[in-house]
C-alpha cells in the first residue's frame, strides 16, 4: 500500500512541482524534497538527459538565454547586473567581460543572502536586489545555469544566463 501511494505521488510529482521548465533531479535534491520519504523518489521516472525531469506544459516561461547583441545592449544601457561565476584565476587568465562582478559559482548562494554592505565590500559591486535583472555568465554556460537556478531558488526573478559564455564573448569582440 504504502508503495502504490510513492507510485502515485512520484506519478503527480513533476506536474506539483514544475514551476520552472527543468527541475533537478539528482537523488539528493528529491530525498530532499520528500523529507524521510527518500524511497519515494526512486519510483520517480527520470528523462535521462543530464539528469533532469522536464515539465511537459503549454505554459512558457520567460526566455532564461541571453545572446550576445542582448547582453551588449544591457550592459550599454546599464540594465542588468552581469555576475561571472568563474573562479577568480579563471578571470585574470583568459579575461572578462567588462563591467561585470565575480562570484565564484560555489560562493553564489551565500553571496546573494549577504546583506549589501558586506556584498559590496567581499566583491566590489552593488548587490542586486530579489527584483533587478541579473546575466550570469561564466566560460561556455555550463556554471552560469547552475548559478541561473540557485538564484531562482533564492527568490530572484528576473535572471538569465549568457549561454555563450566568456568563449562567446570573446570570439565575438575579435570579430566587431
Amino acid at each position: 500500500m504504502a508503495q502504490k501511494a510513492c507510485s502515485r505521488l512520484a506519478a503527480a510529482f513533476p506536474r506539483l512541482l514544475a514551476n520552472r521548465n527543468v527541475i533537478p533531479a539528482s537523488r539528493r535534491a528529491l530525498s530532499n524534497t520528500f523529507g524521510s520519504h527518500s524511497r519515494c523518489a526512486s519510483y520517480i521516472h527520470v528523462a535521462h538527459k543530464e539528469d533532469v525531469l522536464r515539465s511537459f506544459s503549454s505554459f512558457q516561461l520567460p526566455e532564461t538565454d541571453v545572446s550576445y547583441e542582448q547582453l551588449k545592449k544591457l550592459l550599454a544601457t546599464r540594465t542588468c547586473v552581469v555576475i561571472d561565476v568563474r573562479e577568480p584565476w579563471e578571470l585574470r587568465e583568459y579575461g572578462n567581460i567588462p563591467g561585470s562582478i565575480n562570484i565564484p559559482l560555489g560562493q553564489v548562494n551565500i553571496a546573494l543572502q549577504l546583506n549589501p554592505e558586506e556584498f559590496k565590500e567581499k566583491y566590489g559591486g552593488d548587490m542586486p536586489q530579489p527584483t533587478d535583472h541579473i546575466v550570469f555568465s561564466c566560460l561556455a554556460g555550463i556554471r552560469s545555469q547552475k548559478a541561473l537556478d540557485q538564484a531562482v531558488s533564492l527568490g530572484y526573478k528576473d535572471v538569465q544566463h549568457y549561454a555563450g559564455g566568456w568563449q562567446d564573448w570573446a570570439k565575438c569582440e575579435q570579430e566587431s
